[in-house]
């Protein structure tokens, strides 16, 4: 089972960054940042008090200024070393190793006496990150307030590690989609190198061990699978299928995602593999129309510690 004191230990290490930031702050004193002052050239027409005068306003606006850029380099670092604690925290065990397309959950009664919220849903995009396409999609999500889960392929983790940095910087789950996203048959070596490959590079760019596999063209029989299942990831598949790979028109994107989502469901979406403009414009579209409909956007590991708790609810 997963550690139930997990989100407490959430807390407290909230708590922990704050008073981290606030020692942080009570250390920048303006007389350590005036040595980093640059010097300044004055206007020859100024009386020996103007120009004192003036020099003091500008230091104190570039004390300031390299104080709060200090602070804010701070509070990032923190902000991003809890994120990758977070989506490190170790995968329930019952999930370990098996495949699933969504979880199963208990009526929304019941769900809501259990501190879970009524009718998550996890949306989910692979085969980044895809330069334009992925930082269109994260902008999306951003301005919606939405967390979601990326399959990342390896060779394009390769080509832009600083947009999967942003993926884990701003709350987004990872899962591994490979490294070359090829569907032939894999030896038990070539599924290793597939996937051991794209979860070392990814854990050395942003300290996310990955736990979630997602098998490219969902198929389940070429080696992939069983590599993956032997190193306890939980296999990833998907309950609501957008098409988005296959149509180039947002209103169809949108209808068959909407039409297939469910309580407890995983949506899959594209933000690689080619041109995903549609994507990117049925989601703004699907987000808002989802949530008139009542659903709470998750990440699959917030699904399947949804589902770990209510387990443990039962035996309780």
């Amino acid at each position: 089972m997963a550690d139930r004191h997990f989100f407490v230990g959430q807390r407290s290490l909230s708590l922990a960054l704050v008073a981290s930031a606030v020692s942080f702050l009570s250390g920048c004193t303006l007389p350590a940042a005036r040595s980093a002052s640059p010097k300044l050239t004055l206007p020859e027409t100024m009386s020996a008090q103007q120009q004192k005068s003036h020099t003091d306003t500008i230091e104190v606006k570039t004390l300031v200024a390299q104080r709060n850029l200090a602070y804010k380099q701070f509070v990032d670092a923190l902000v991003q070393k809890e994120a990758v604690q977070r989506l490190n925290a170790p995968l329930p065990i019952e999930f370990q190793g098996k495949t699933l397309s969504q979880i199963k959950l208990d009526d929304n009664t019941k769900l809501v006496a259990q501190g879970v919220p009524a009718k998550p849903i996890a949306l989910t995009f692979d085969d980044g990150p895809w330069g334009k396409s992925t930082t269109q999609i994260l902008s999306i999500l951003k301005k919606n307030n939405v967390k979601a889960t990326f399959f990342v392929v390896g060779r394009q983790v390769q080509q832009y590690p600083q947009l999967v940095k942003q993926v884990v910087a701003e709350g987004h789950a990872i899962g591994n989609h490979t490294w070359s996203h090829q569907y032939h048959r894999f030896s038990p070596p070539e599924a290793s190198r597939e996937i051991d490959r794209t979860a070392e590079l990814v854990y050395k760019l942003t300290g996310v061990k990955t736990s979630l596999f997602r098998p490219p063209g969902g198929i389940l029989n070429n080696g992939l699978v069983s590599y993956a299942q032997e190193k306890k990831y939980a296999v990833i598949m998907w309950s609501a299928d957008s098409l988005d790979w296959r149509n180039h028109n947002s209103k169809t994107v949108l209808d068959r995602a909407l039409k297939e989502s469910k309580s407890g469901g995983i949506v899959l979406m594209h933000d690689g593999g080619g041109d995903r403009s549609k994507t990117a414009q049925a989601l703004p579209k699907l987000i808002a129309q989802l949530r008139q409909r009542g659903y709470k956007f998750v990440t699959v590991p917030e699904l399947l510690e949804m589902e770990d708790k209510q387990l443990i609810a039962r035996q309780g």
